[in-house]
């Protein structure tokens, strides 16, 4: 099979771009991966994707070379199983609070004797090469999400859970953690603080870190401090973020 681009740079120790698609549309899906990133995440958490409009949009992805990832509702083997056998190349787990969660969610992406997927995969070695049941579990990016101060304070180990490719920063649920919801926390000293304290573990851990930023500025900043894994907004935020521009000019 054709190797995971993100993975890979990862591994080489290189800092890669993305973005999240949260509108639900396999259309949007299909402009953005002919962008550029290097990873787009089709976000079932908190977005209206239904699973069709999932396998449609990791579809549209996949023949670009962007590296399509989905992020999971919840730590669960079977959203696991089911996002993973669409053809998608990794998944988002959000809310991990600590090492046995981690390691559960590296388990459920990847098949025995390794981890505890079940074989039932008949697209993606379709979309992927007949190899894919052997050459698979090598090639899946696990992103585990750090987005609670209780999960920053086992920070050691979940970056050191095995299986686990990045540790991704959710920044507004770290903020609501902490009693910052609703503020401007990206200047809250307390908030930074725990940003670091997660960088710093994933550093120690031999694991790239990532985290949602709102801006390209903060992206470079981020990257400038050792962040690897980058994702900046969503389809929906450039959308709103373009019209926003144009009235704005237009009624100057």
């Amino acid at each position: 099979m054709i190797p995971n681009q993100a993975l890979h740079r990862l591994r080489r120790g290189e800092a890669t771009i993305g973005a999240w698609l949260g509108l639900g549309s396999p259309y949007a899906a299909a402009l953005m991966a002919r962008l550029g990133f290097d990873w787009l995440v089709v976000d079932v958490e908190h977005s209206p994707f239904g699973y069709d409009a999932m396998v449609q949009s990791v579809m549209a992805i996949l023949p670009t070379g962007t590296t399509p990832l989905v992020r999971v509702p919840w730590n669960d083997p079977a959203w696991i199983k089911r996002a993973l056998d669409t053809g998608a190349l990794g998944i988002v787990v959000p809310m991990v609070m600590n090492g046995e969660e981690a390691r559960r969610a590296a388990e459920a992406a990847r098949f025995p004797p390794r981890g505890i997927r079940s074989v039932g995969a008949w697209l993606g070695p379709r979309l992927h090469g007949e190899d894919y049941l052997q050459a698979i579990d090598e090639e899946i990016l696990v992103v585990v999400q750090m987005e609670h101060i209780q999960a920053v304070e086992r920070a050691e180990e979940i970056c050191a859970a095995e299986g686990v490719d990045v540790i991704f920063i959710g920044p507004n649920d770290l903020a609501s953690s902490m009693g910052l919801r609703g503020t401007d926390f990206r200047e809250n000293p307390d908030w930074e603080e725990a940003v670091q304290t997660v960088l710093r573990a994933a550093q120690r851990a031999g694991r790239p870190a990532g985290m949602m930023c709102v801006s390209v500025e903060e992206a470079l900043q981020r990257r400038a401090q050792g962040f690897q894994f980058l994702a900046v907004a969503s389809d929906a935020r450039y959308i709103e973020g373009m019209a926003r521009e144009i009235l704005r000019r237009w009624h100057a």
